[in-house]
């Protein structure tokens, strides 16, 4: 009884003394469950209690310009360098990437299957105007796909109704999408999670452009004083770390590899 009670002590004591933070992320990422792994190890090894605030990159970004987090965990490079360059983080740390893929109906009306490029895959979604759900909310996923559009010299603004921007994270646009038998891209992680596939496959795979790199960025005390610095840096030694390195490589959903570390010293 003595030994039971000292342990649950001990506990209370791990719980009431671990040093906190707040850590922006993206919908993709949490979707994707390497979060529900990564946590409770990080906590083990380094006392760090990490709460997330789950969000789209743009979300995340203004999130950490008012500094109402630590650090933040997005995969929007060119918005990224923005943020360094104003002065909102010191640098952007890479630490793993995976890569988009393009989903839809398996009759894929579009024949997106026989594409060459993502740019390719797009065009024919728009030549037929096939139902063609968008995320709409200012993420990595959504600058990705905005991006895509723009090397076609296309405006998703002068789209008709078969283009849906829902404003809606990933999990949420691809249960939109497999109501609407509709395309859509997606990180692949999302998709190999995502429980309600219904009538879609995933159709267009592969394309270099389609790389999609994750990064963590802590939030400059300079211009935020109150933020949690001794905290940012034990997250990211620990992100950056072999241990991170193996549990991230490791991490399958249907015997398939999520995300490839890449934060190498």
């Amino acid at each position: 009884m003595i030994r039971l009670i000292a342990i649950v002590v001990s506990l209370f004591a791990t719980t009431a003394l671990a040093e906190k933070m707040k850590l922006a992320v993206t919908t993709s990422f949490h979707n994707s469950g390497l979060s529900d792994l990564l946590l409770p190890v990080i906590l083990e090894d380094t006392g760090l209690e990490v709460q997330l605030l789950i969000v789209g990159t743009g979300q995340a970004l203004r999130l950490g310009e008012a500094g109402d987090v630590d650090a933040i965990l997005v995969h929007s490079e060119a918005a990224e360098e923005v943020f360094v360059e104003n002065g909102f983080a010191p640098y952007r740390r890479e630490i793993m990437y995976n890569d988009f893929v393009v989903v839809g109906p398996q009759t894929d009306p579009a024949d997106i299957a026989s594409a060459d490029t993502a740019v390719d895959a797009l065009t024919r979604i728009a030549i037929i105007k096939a139902p063609f759900v968008s995320r709409g909310d200012a993420s990595g996923t959504h600058k990705k796909e905005l991006f895509l559009w723009t090397s076609i010299k296309l405006d998703p603004k002068l789209f008709g109704t078969w283009y849906n921007a829902v404003g809606a994270g990933m999990g949420a646009s691809l249960n939109t999408a497999s109501g609407l038998g509709a395309y859509i891209l997606t990180d692949r992680a999302s998709w190999l999670n995502f429980a309600n596939k219904g009538e879609l496959d995933l159709l267009f795979e592969g394309d270099p452009i389609l790389f999609n790199q994750y990064a963590y960025l802590p939030i400059d005390s300079k211009r935020h004083p109150h933020v949690n610095i001794q905290a940012q840096r034990l997250l990211e030694s620990w992100l950056t770390s072999k241990r991170a390195e193996t549990l991230i490589n490791g991490y399958t959903v249907d015997g398939t590899n999520v995300f490839v570390f890449n934060a190498f010293r």
